[in-house]
């Protein structure tokens, strides 16, 4: 089984996350960030170019051996699936066609999920814009391993299990945590897919649909790319809950790995946040950040000191009342 973790518990923070303040101070002091503010309008391009290169590769996928088929889904079709989820955070963001058009950037989220299989592309964007105004609130932020997972899987094995079980934390831990009633978009979302999911498995086959969805459940589990569901925010060193990555994974994710720029500025997209470390290194230079999510991975499952537990939660406004 290997070392037990040496946290039994999360880290409490009775004080606000930092993001908010940080983005008054740096919008004070350099105000040609706000330059940087808009959608970034190659967005629909690149979701357009990924979603047809998935669709098109069935036909050759079709007539592979399935050894052959689920190489190809960690290594090819994995990695595009993932850059297309993280297509549909910069999404979440309204940042393919700005603000004014919100049914725009939905349909595009929409379409950005074809390949993926799982729909969850609107689901996602309210779950995710709560992650960031409340970030490690209890009840509100679901990206938050719950009391059960940190428990279970406390030990080095635990932590590797539940790496590759981390698609489906991810997809359900919302519905038990913080269910809300399904939207019509959300119902739009799921028949579509649906629809889609019967057209690939009819005409080319279960092992093509079987190809996208496990790209998409192994490339959100023990894979290079997904290191950043881990860098993101847990704890690696103490106080500190948001970290970024600047190595080349960031080509292929949006530039995901941007993360404290991320946070500290939403509605800017992730072609242009390393301009915003550009502008502004005195608040990033010196924030602890990752050198490779491949180490990040090895870490978390390595290092005792390190688990589900290493995150920073404060307490639900609404629970604090109830005590």
């Amino acid at each position: 089984m290997g070392q037990h973790v040496s946290r039994a518990d999360f880290e409490w923070s009775y004080t606000a996350e930092p993001h908010a303040s940080r983005r008054k101070e740096i919008l004070k002091k350099h105000p040609e960030v706000k330059q940087l503010f808009g959608h970034d309008v190659r967005l629909k391009w690149w979701v357009a170019s990924l979603v047809t290169f998935q669709l098109a590769s069935l036909f050759l996928v079709r007539e592979m051996s399935w050894p052959l088929a689920l190489f190809l889904a960690y290594c090819i079709g994995g990695t595009i699936n993932h850059s297309l989820m993280l297509a549909i955070h910069e999404i979440s963001h309204n940042l393919a066609f700005g603000h004014s058009r919100p049914l725009a950037n939905r349909v595009l989220g929409i379409v950005a999920n074809f390949p993926i299989i799982l729909p969850f592309s609107v689901s996602f964007k309210g779950y995710h814009l709560e992650h960031h105004k409340f970030q490690g609130d209890e009840k509100l932020d679901t990206d938050i391993p719950t009391e059960t997972e940190a428990r279970l899987f406390c030990t080095t094995l635990g932590k590797m299990v539940w790496m590759f079980l981390q698609p489906l934390f991810y997809a359900f831990r919302p519905l038990v945590t913080y269910p809300k009633t399904p939207t019509t978009l959300e119902v739009i979302n799921t028949v579509v897919q649906m629809i889609l999911n019967i057209f690939i498995y009819y005409y080319f086959g279960a092992q093509c649909l079987l190809y996208l969805l496990g790209g998409s459940l192994l490339a959100m589990g023990i894979h290079p790319v997904a290191g950043h569901f881990i860098s993101e925010h847990y704890m690696f060193q103490q106080g500190y809950e948001t970290y970024s990555y600047y190595g080349p994974l960031n080509y292929l994710t949006f530039n995901v790995g941007y993360h404290n720029e991320h946070h500290d500025f939403p509605f800017i997209p992730g072609s242009r946040l390393p301009q915003v470390k550009a502008l502004a290194p005195e608040y990033y230079d010196d924030l602890p950040q990752h050198d490779s999510w491949v180490k990040v991975i090895y870490h978390f499952i390595t290092d005792p000191s390190i688990g589900p537990y290493a995150r920073i939660k404060r307490k639900h406004a609404g629970l604090i009342k109830q005590e």
